[in-house]
């Protein structure tokens, strides 16, 4: 009984949550229906709005390309008035140039047919110009004979009475001109009396000094040049390589031979040989340090030989790089010269005759020390030495007058004052001096025979002399053979066999003479 009530009581209580659970899903049913309706209704409002928005949006959009379409339009017109107004420029300036054509057209016919017309004109006028000469002609030749049948003369004594009457008044000019010659002749005169005292000036003496292009080095003894060349040759390297000199070691007994174009540097060598040879200790390094000592004691040496160059000739005011270049002459020759002691001769040779003359011996000594500075450097620059000597003057600072003298001492410049022909003259005492340069009178003669021979030796030179001591050579061609341009070629032509052909010092000058000649006789 009680399990049948308690059955009933559950299924009791089932069916009452059941009906509430009926009631509560239809309450909730209910409840979303609701919302379901509200948000229905929601939706649509949102609808319209949007439906409204995108109206609004779409008419906006529409209003705009109205807008842009009519800018579009209104720049499109706009750039097409800019085009037309372009296009009727051009056109209006096509027009102006047909028309400028067009009148320069008839302006080139008009002017040709004027041309026409003047040509036309001048053939006539030289038709008639021609008939009136021969007129005149005419009329000259009756004029003539009417003429020498007036005055009873011919035409061939008329003139000898003219020529005679023009004479007289030559003579009576000629007398002028005489006195005014006179007085130059005498001015002239006293200058030439001047230059024969002058020639006393070769009282002068000097020492020479002989040196050769390579220099000897005495040894003690034949093991030394072993020790000289080193353990593979590393001394001898190490040798050259410092001083910049070649070492000869050849079968000459106890010595050897230093050979090298600079004198200098020959000197350092010959110094620097000798210490390591008296000291005995000879490897790479000894070398190094005495070369760089010598080398110190040389320039010093240098230094010292061109201010006691400038000492003795009074001298004052010359660059120290110029002092330099003068002591280094002391280790030049030319035909066994010594070019430093050649230079104080022939500065001392210019100062007096310039002080015979009535000129500045300062400036001239100046310019004879400096003649040959530079046969300092030549070994190191191209071209003849008066000119490089000139150049290196200039380049520190010396008088014109003095560089000029420096470049025009061997013509390789027009001499333009007295000062380059002063220096030329003691130049050439100096070297003519008996004893003063070293070369054999045969080889000297036949050197001059060679220069003028090669000369010669081209076609249309009639004559050559070779002249200042071989230094230069003057050729005379026929000028019916040889032209102006081709003088030049053959100047060059000339020079180059010079060159090729004959060994001399310094250099050769070649001067083409090309002349024309007209030759009358008075019989």
């Amino acid at each position: 009984m009680n399990t049948s009530m308690m059955i009933i009581a559950a299924l009791a209580a089932l069916v009452v949550g059941l009906g509430l659970l009926v009631l509560s899903l239809l309450s909730r049913k209910r409840i979303v229906e609701g919302k379901a309706r509200e948000d229905a209704g929601k939706a649509e409002e949102v609808l319209q709005v949007a439906r409204k928005e995108a109206e609004t949006v779409l008419k906006e959009a529409a209003l705009q390309a109205k807008d842009h379409m009519l800018q579009v339009k209104l720049d499109f017109e706009r750039e097409t008035r800019e085009r037309k107004n372009e296009i009727g420029q051009l056109e209006k300036r096509l027009l102006q140039k047909e028309d400028q054509v067009d009148r320069k057209n008839e302006q080139l016919e008009a002017r040709a047919a004027e041309f026409g017309r003047r040509e036309a004109e001048l053939s006539e006028q030289a038709r008639k110009l021609e008939a009136t000469r021969e007129q005149v002609e005419a009329h000259l030749a009756r004029g003539k004979s009417d003429l020498e049948r007036i005055a009873g003369l011919t035409a061939e004594q008329a003139k000898a009475e003219i020529v005679e009457r023009v004479a007289e008044d030559a003579k009576l000019e000629a007398g002028k001109k005489i006195r005014v010659m006179d007085e130059e002749f005498r001015e002239e005169a006293t200058q030439k009396a001047r230059k024969m005292i002058s020639l006393a000036v070769q009282r002068y003496a000097a020492d020479y000094v002989t040196e050769h292009v390579v220099t000897a080095v005495p040894l003690p003894s034949e093991e030394m040049k072993g020790r000289i060349i080193g353990r593979e040759g590393r001394n001898i390297r190490a040798f050259e390589a410092a001083t910049g000199i070649d070492v000869i070691i050849d079968d000459t007994p106890e010595a050897v031979i230093l050979s090298g174009f600079n004198p200098v540097r020959r000197e350092i060598a010959r110094i620097s040989l000798s210490r390591l040879v008296q000291d005995g200790r000879i490897h790479p390094a000894r070398i190094e340090e005495t070369v760089e000592k010598v080398t110190k004691e040389v320039e010093d040496t240098i230094r010292e030989a061109g201010e006691q160059a400038l000492f003795d000739l009074g001298i004052h005011g010359v660059h120290v790089e110029l002092v330099k270049l003068i002591g280094k002459l002391k280790y030049r020759t030319s035909y066994g010269q010594n070019i430093y002691t050649h230079s104080l001769e022939v500065a001392f040779l210019c100062g007096m005759i310039a002080s015979e003359l009535g000129l500045n011996a300062k400036v001239a000594k100046r310019a004879g020390l400096l003649h040959d500075i530079g046969k300092a450097v030549d070994h190191e620059v191209e071209g003849p030495h008066a000119l490089i000597g000139a150049d290196l003057a200039r380049k520190y600072g010396e008088a014109a007058r003095v560089v000029h003298a420096i470049g025009a001492h061997h013509e390789d410049e027009s001499p333009r004052d007295v000062l380059p022909i002063l220096v030329q003259a003691a130049d050439a005492l100096s070297g003519a001096r008996p004893g003063a340069r070293r070369e054999m009178l045969a080889n000297y003669l036949k050197r001059l025979e060679d220069l003028e021979a090669i000369a010669k030796s081209f076609a249309g030179v009639e004559k050559s002399y070779a002249i200042q001591a071989g230094r230069e050579v003057r050729i005379i061609v026929d000028n019916q053979k040889i032209g102006d341009d081709a003088a030049t070629i053959l100047a060059r032509d000339i020079a180059k066999k010079v060159e090729t052909d004959l060994s001399y010092p310094g250099q050769i000058r070649v001067t083409v003479i090309r002349e024309t000649r007209a030759v009358e006789y008075a019989r």
